[in-house]
């Protein structure tokens, strides 16, 4: 859920089922705002041309009948095409696929000349990076990347000295 007026997006239902709220890059609001233009406009298209609504969750399709065609429950990144339900007419828009963002990675990477392995799951380590490089405490770390224990997050830091002002300092390196 972007909440642009607060800055920050929240992940409901993460990893480990776990809500997540995460500062929305300044510099990328523009192209996200210009992509939720893009589903406004492809919503539109779908009602027009009677679409049953995106997949729910089970337990929210039973409660809210009706909601699958609300804007507000469209996906972010919808899928290209709608599916059709198996055994029903019912057409219905789905998520984009995961593999078709690990393809864009992918193809980022190699334009790039990156000469490592990059996947998904490697911004994390990036984020949690940046973060104490910019001199982030962990605890503060932790709590954005959503672990339970420090040690967790500890994993995702060992490549990156910390420079918290925790750490010692010598008086003549003022």
């Amino acid at each position: 859920c972007f909440n642009f007026s607060a800055g920050v997006l929240t992940i409901h239902d993460g990893k480990g089922q776990k809500d997540r709220t995460v500062p929305i890059p300044e510099i990328l609001v523009p192209e996200l705002k210009k992509q939720m233009t893009r589903v406004e406009e492809q919503h539109q298209q779908d009602i027009e041309a009677n679409y049953n609504g995106v997949f729910l969750f089970d337990a929210l399709e039973v409660k809210y009948k009706n909601e699958a065609r609300e804007l507000i429950w469209q996906w972010m990144f919808p899928a290209q095409n709608l599916t059709q339900v198996k055994d029903s007419d019912e057409l219905r828009r789905n998520h984009v696929h995961p593999s078709l963002v690990q393809k864009a990675i992918r193809k980022a990477v190699q334009k790039t000349k990156v000469p490592k392995r990059v996947t998904a799951h490697t911004f994390r380590h990036s984020f949690a990076s940046h973060l104490l490089q910019a001199n982030y405490d962990i605890r503060t770390i932790q709590k954005l990347l959503g672990h339970s224990n420090v040690r967790t997050t500890m994993i995702y830091t060992h490549t990156v000295r910390s420079r918290t002002l925790k750490e010692a300092k010598s008086p003549l390196d003022f």
